[in-house]
């Protein structure tokens, strides 16, 4: 799976095999074994790998498309699957998303929409604390 994470996500970064072996300091011939599963990065090269994709290790190592017709998100962005919509609008958050984002049963979200780019949530608290703070700055220029 790793091998084949390493070439989809060069080829989104829009690397060759020689240009990423040069960002590692190794052969093209050894990247094109790890993308043939032929052999798999130690851990260093394997954290230089994702460093240079712009994703975690985690999802380099781990990441399944299949079922997804998805690429791999780069760093900091998150694919935590699909969820359906109940008959009354409601959505259930995936636990992943909830744990990894702090949300609690009791917490108020926003719900934003663009119809260009689709549907953000974000915490309603943590958002109203950003607003304050940039209101903050902005009473502090003037």
């Amino acid at each position: 799976m790793i091998g084949m994470n390493i070439q989809s996500r060069r080829k989104v970064c829009g690397l060759t095999q020689e240009q990423l072996a040069q960002r590692l300091d190794v052969s093209r011939q050894t990247v094109a074994k790890w993308e043939s599963g032929e052999t798999v990065p130690d851990l260093g090269n394997g954290s230089a790998l994702a460093e240079a994709l712009d994703v975690s290790l985690d999802a380099l190592v781990s990441y399944d498309p299949h079922g997804t017709a998805l690429p791999m998100p780069p760093r900091g962005k998150h694919l935590f699957g699909t969820v359906t919509v109940g008959e009354r609008g409601q959505v259930v958050i995936p636990k992943q998303a909830r744990d990894l984002f702090g949300i609690r049963p009791g917490d108020s979200l926003l719900v934003f929409g663009d119809e260009g780019q689709g549907i953000a949530i974000v915490k309603a608290d943590d958002f109203m604390k950003r607003v304050e703070a940039l209101l903050d700055q902005a009473d502090e220029k003037r």
